[in-house]
This record gives C-alpha cells, sequence and structure tokens, in this order.
C-alpha cells in the first residue's frame, strides 16, 4: 500500500505526461523537464506503486494495464488540482448572490451609494452591499476582523499585507447659509473669497468623527501664523451641512458634496482665503482578496462609481 503520507505529488505529473506522450523524452519537453529527470521519476514510480507501469516497444512506451486504470482518475485529480489552484471561476454579476461590506464617511453614503445602488440594481439585482461607518483610528482592522471589504479613506501609508489603490481626490470649499449676516455685511457674493480676517473670526463648524477640533484648514492656516475659531465638531459631513444651515456658522465641505446639497438646504458656496490642497481618497482591502473575481468586480464597479466625483482642480 502507497504510503501517502511520503508519496511525493509531483509523480503524479509526470505519470499523466507519460501516459500522454509515450515517450520519457517527450513527456520531459511538456514538463520542461530533463529526459534524465523524468526517467528517474518513472523509476520512482515504479518501485512505489509496485508496477512496471510501462514496457518498452521500439523508441516508445507501452502503458500496462494497471496504468491505463490509473489514467481517468488521474486526470480528474489534477484537473480538479489546477481548478483549485487557479481560483474560483470568472465572477457573474448577473446571477451572484453575494454581500459585500464598504466602510466610508458619510460622503459616501450620500454621493456615492445612490449611484451605486441604480448602477447595481441593472446589473447585479441579487448583489447586497453594506455600507458601515468609518471608526478613527480602526479602519484598518476592520478589513481583517469585521468582515469589510474595502474601506475607503484618505491616501496613508499602509501595512504590507493591506493593498490600496487611489479612486479620487476632493478639495475643499466654504458652505454658508444663505443670508449669513456676517458675509453679507462684507459684501459677499457666493464664489468670492472671504477676507482672511473674516474667515478666521467667524465661527467653523469642523466635520471630525473622532472629535478633534482641527483638521485640513487649520494646517493651511498655520502655515500663515494664523487660527479660526472652530465652535462645534460633528462626526459626519450631513450633520456639518445641516448645522450651517440652520446656524451662522460656517464650514469647509468638500466641493461634490457642497454642490449637491446647496439646492436642498439653502447654502452658499466661497471660496476659502488659504490655498487647500486636494485631499487623495484611496480604497484599501485585505491583499488576500487582490485576486479573487467577486472583489475585483467589487473594486471596478467602486472606481465607476466614484469617477464622477474626481475633483483635482482647484476652482476658478
Amino acid at each position: 500500500m502507497v504510503n501517502f503520507r511520503t508519496f511525493d505529488l509531483n509523480l503524479l505529473r509526470v505519470l499523466d505526461a507519460l501516459l500522454d506522450c509515450g515517450s520519457t523524452v517527450a513527456a520531459a519537453r511538456r514538463l520542461h523537464m530533463s529526459q534524465p529527470a523524468v526517467s528517474a521519476a518513472l523509476a520512482r514510480l515504479r518501485q512505489t506503486l509496485q508496477n512496471p507501469l510501462f514496457v518498452r516497444q521500439g523508441r516508445g512506451l507501452i502503458p500496462t494495464d494497471f496504468a491505463l486504470s490509473l489514467q481517468p482518475a488521474l486526470r480528474d485529480v489534477l484537473t480538479r488540482t489546477e481548478s483549485f489552484l487557479s481560483g474560483p471561476d470568472q465572477f457573474d454579476p448577473t446571477t451572484a448572490d453575494v454581500t459585500f461590506k464598504i466602510s466610508g464617511m458619510d460622503f459616501f453614503s450620500l454621493l456615492l451609494m445612490p449611484r451605486l445602488a441604480d448602477h447595481l440594481s441593472r446589473i447585479a439585482p441579487l448583489v447586497r452591499v453594506q455600507q458601515v461607518s468609518l471608526v478613527p483610528d480602526d479602519y484598518i482592522q476592520s478589513l481583517e476582523s469585521s468582515g469589510v471589504d474595502v474601506a475607503l479613506i484618505p491616501q496613508t501609508e499602509q501595512p504590507a499585507w493591506v493593498d490600496q489603490k487611489v479612486v479620487m481626490q476632493s478639495r475643499f470649499t466654504v458652505i454658508a447659509r444663505d443670508g449669513n449676516p456676517r458675509l453679507r455685511q462684507a459684501g459677499l457674493n457666493a464664489g468670492d473669497i472671504i477676507p482672511l480676517d473674516l474667515f478666521c473670526d467667524i465661527g467653523h463648524i469642523l466635520c471630525s468623527p473622532d472629535g478633534k477640533l482641527k483638521g485640513l484648514g487649520d494646517v493651511a492656516l498655520a502655515r500663515q501664523g494664523r487660527q479660526r475659531r472652530v465652535v462645534m465638531t460633528l462626526p459626519v459631513f450631513s450633520g456639518v451641512c445641516n448645522a450651517v444651515a440652520a446656524s451662522d456658522l460656517i464650514a469647509l465641505l468638500p466641493n461634490a458634496l457642497a454642490r449637491h446639497v446647496a439646492p436642498q438646504l439653502g447654502l452658499v458656496l466661497y471660496r476659502a482665503p488659504v490655498t487647500l490642497p486636494a485631499v487623495t481618497l484611496s480604497m484599501v482591502w485585505h491583499r488576500r482578496h487582490s485576486h479573487a473575481p467577486a472583489h475585483r468586480w467589487l473594486r471596478d464597479q467602486l472606481q465607476q462609481a466614484l469617477a464622477p466625483l474626481d475633483d483635482p482642480e482647484p476652482l476658478p
């Protein structure tokens, strides 16, 4: 009886090639091995299986009855192994019944998910997508332990087991309610630059999931030796928009989101008095998913849906 624990499975490939080719020379060519190496493997097979397996006839090899009896099962085993090592079949979104989990701020709830919902309802009717909150300082861990497939975050250096791809850039603009008295008194119209002194003196609302009082605007102001008055922080952009619409406070908001909500909430867009660099946003995922057809498909759909939100150029 063959001891499977010590059996060299590479010998099965040699046996399969010999059965197909009928010579050690041809089998060696197919396997990219030397002819002596194939002959040595055949000798090991004969010893292990206790059967000659082939008899020589002229320049060829004729399989024994025992060798021929192994061929169907051997071909099946090798085919299944090749399929297993190649990964799953191509992903078919029209019939796939799967769930994907995405983490990201409510910017994506407001601008990405409606677009994605319409798209997927037409091309992947059984696919489910769950967006979960982006937990500050823990989004990478969620890729490993919470079943998150993709996190949408600002581009940062990632550990070796994480892959990432840039999907868009986002620039910021100032939002205020229509009729804000401080801006009206300054004679400002939509699209104007807010004077630096006024920008620093008026109260700001900051979107900060973890309650930090400084953000992108504060870094830009600090370069000029100035600081603004952040009087409120909220964990989501939608809360910031509603609070600005109901008060005399202002806020910095991604351009795409500001343009989307301004007509609904009666907001006016202005320009900041400092240069605010674009934020580069990436999707990140666990590297174990990088070559999975379903996951590749998901990433493609996200990239396509996010492309119209790309905002690389500053306002004119």
